[in-house]
């Protein structure tokens, strides 16, 4: 029996993250979420941007991740910068960790989605990026984007 696609829904993706870094691996992991939060994350509103992942007591904890209160939560609803726990293989995290101790890697959020109705967190292993790799990515963008502008303009009759 063929396996059936999964459906995927995007709530957030981190640009500035791409922006800031190069990521060196992206891994998938859960996150350990109320309910209120859930309800919170269908209307998308959470934020990414300032978020980053620490490694502690051998656990994943994500935190800077802004899930704002559910509107029609009344005390369920839970602190909206709280830290929360990632669910990885206790090797991945094991793994992780090393990377980040020894050659100084960061762990960043690259964007939150559900994926057959639970949400997942995909994890980036990246290391910063200075000016110069900024300006030089920037520039090979926007000759990209007139190379096909070039190319749209040729094969119009």
């Amino acid at each position: 029996m063929p396996q059936q696609q999964q459906a995927v829904k995007t709530i957030a993706v981190n640009r500035q993250a791409r922006h800031e870094y190069f990521v060196i691996e992206a891994l998938e992991t859960g996150i350990a979420l109320v309910g209120t939060e859930v309800k919170s994350l269908r209307t998308g509103a959470v934020n990414l941007k300032d978020a980053w992942v620490e490694v502690q007591n051998g656990e994943l904890v994500v935190q800077g991740m802004h899930i704002s209160p559910y509107e029609k939560g009344n005390i369920f609803n839970r602190d909206p910068v709280r830290p929360r726990k990632l669910l990885a293989h206790k090797n991945e995290i094991r793994r992780l960790s090393q990377q980040i101790k020894l050659q100084g890697y960061t762990l960043v959020p690259l964007s939150l989605y559900f994926k057959r109705g639970r949400v997942k967190l995909e994890l980036g292993l990246c290391k910063g990026k200075k000016l110069y790799d900024k300006r030089a990515s920037a520039a090979a963008r926007d000759a990209k984007r007139d190379i096909d502008r070039a190319m749209k303009s040729q094969n119009r009759p």
